[in-house]
């Protein structure tokens, strides 16, 4: 599938730039030229089955990029010029998604909450946003992981996420980390948009592929450190951060996906894994999502192997959690805690708050929750963990 813009996106998506970056507010846009170039690539494109959509602009930024210039209403029924490029593109090519970004970068969605798009189509409209560390300075860095996840998510929500939570597709066209794993604020971001990512099932497209420019910012041959690939562009630059993603390189749910009836994974998102179990004897550990075990989440906060009477529970602070049948005390309830909403945490028999863990074989083992807040030392990676619905079969 081809989606034409400039990203990588999962596997099996071959992307291609027309459009650049969207310096669309400055002294050289001229909207008919634009307007013109998105009919002639969308005119090129129709019939060609592995296109599935157009992105009408990448990263809206300059003096232009307001709401009251580029998504401004002529009128009570249409938009201006976001309005104009898309019919243009249906128009020519009925059969492509119409890809839509939002302001300051393609970080901000929020004024569709208002004004929703008018369109003359339905049923193919997508929207996309870019999320990068960066995007939040050094907040990794300077703040508490879980405080700063838990801002940061719900500010993700307020700018865009609620478009999923209307009924929306929500596309995260930029996404990306420095692949050489040295980068603190890069790695802990990435700790968070991986659970919410999974969370809200959002479909994506990495940054980047490229191991090296030929030239770029007036450098031949300049490594480009966010890459896949490395120098050479002949291995992998980091292959751990590949594994961590490939759990999320097909959806867990979503339109057309029902091998099994919905249900729960408990996905860490540091590992890129999610709890499994061999038997009811065998401890539970981390293994690849798709054999992941089935779970139920009640009201009652119990988390159930389906169709067993079987429930996750925490015996003593440093030991294997396990699975057992008497389900009512304390310690088989569990609650998402701490800003993050990423902490499974429950209680001991003795009132000790205890939180989900990893150990270094990738058992699953109960400890003192850490990391909770102000301490920005501190690393919660091991504890994290998102309880994500899924439909797709073991």
């Amino acid at each position: 599938m081809v989606i034409l813009d400039n990203h990588l996106s999962k596997p099996g998506w071959c992307c291609s730039n027309f459009d650049g970056n969207g310096f669309f507010g400055d002294q050289y846009f001229n909207p008919d030229l634009w307007i013109t170039g998105l009919t002639r690539m969308a005119t090129l494109f129709n019939g060609v089955t592995n296109v599935v959509g157009m992105s009408l602009r990448n990263e809206l930024r300059g003096p232009k990029q307001n709401v009251n210039d580029w998504y401004s209403y002529v009128d009570e029924m249409s938009y201006r010029y976001m309005q104009k490029g898309a019919e243009a593109v249906h128009s020519a090519n009925p059969d492509v998604l119409v890809i839509l970004s939002g302001l300051s970068y393609d970080t901000d969605l929020s004024f569709i909450q208002n004004r929703p798009v008018q369109l003359s189509f339905s049923g193919k409209l997508v929207f996309e946003v870019h999320w990068y560390g960066f995007s939040d300075g050094q907040a990794w860095v300077t703040g508490n992981p879980n405080q700063v996840c838990g801002r940061v998510a719900k500010d993700m929500m307020r700018r865009s996420g609620f478009l999923v939570d209307q009924g929306y597709p929500l596309f995260v066209s930029e996404y990306g980390v420095d692949q050489r794993g040295t980068n603190v604020n890069d790695n802990r971001y990435l700790n968070c948009f991986l659970g919410v990512a999974a969370e809200l099932d959002l479909d994506w497209a990495l940054w980047t592929l490229v191991g090296s420019y030929y030239l770029r910012e007036g450098v031949i041959g300049l490594n480009e450190y966010y890459g896949v690939l490395n120098y050479n562009w002949c291995e992998t630059r980091n292959s751990s951060f590949i594994e961590r993603i490939s759990a999320l390189q097909s959806p867990f749910r979503g339109p057309g996906l029902s091998e099994t009836k919905l249900h729960k994974v408990i996905f860490h998102p540091s590992t890129g894994l999610c709890v499994i179990r061999k038997s009811f004897l065998d401890p539970l550990r981390l293994g690849p999502c798709a054999d992941s075990e089935s779970w139920s989440y009640s009201s009652d906060k119990t988390l159930v192997v389906k169709g067993t009477y079987f429930c996750l529970q925490a015996d003593e602070s440093g030991t294997l959690a396990k699975l057992g049948i008497f389900c009512s005390d304390s310690n088989s309830k569990w609650e998402m805690i701490a800003d993050s909403k990423m902490h499974l945490s429950s209680k001991l028999r003795n009132g000790k708050s205890i939180c989900l863990d990893v150990d270094s074989s990738n058992a699953i083992v109960t400890n003192s929750c850490k990391c909770l807040s102000k301490d920005n030392t501190c690393d919660p990676a091991s504890q994290w963990f998102k309880l994500v619905d899924s439909t797709r079969s073991r």
